[in-house]
C-alpha cells in the first residue's frame, strides 16, 4: 500500500484528499484499461510529496504537476 510509510493521521487524510482530487481531475484522460494502474501510480507519487506538502491544495497541486511532467517525459 502506497501510504504506508505515512504514520501522521493528518497526512494520512491530506494524502488520501489529494489522491481523490487529483484522481477525479485525472480519471477521463486514462484509458480503461490502465484505471488500476495509473490510479496506484498517482497514490505512490502522492506518498512521496505528502509530507512536504503545506496542505491538501498544496499536495494535489504538486500530484498533478509531477504527474503532467512524468507524461510529457
Amino acid at each position: 500500500m502506497p501510504f504506508s510509510s505515512l504514520s501522521d493521521p493528518a497526512d494520512l487524510a491530506r494524502a488520501y484528499a489529494a489522491l481523490e482530487s487529483v484522481w477525479r481531475e485525472i480519471k477521463d484522460l486514462v484509458p480503461d484499461g490502465e484505471h488500476e494502474r495509473e490510479r496506484t501510480r498517482v497514490a505512490c507519487i502522492v506518498a512521496s510529496l505528502a509530507p512536504m506538502a503545506l496542505d491538501e491544495d498544496d499536495l494535489t497541486q504538486s500530484v498533478l504537476l509531477h504527474y503532467r511532467r512524468s507524461l510529457a517525459a
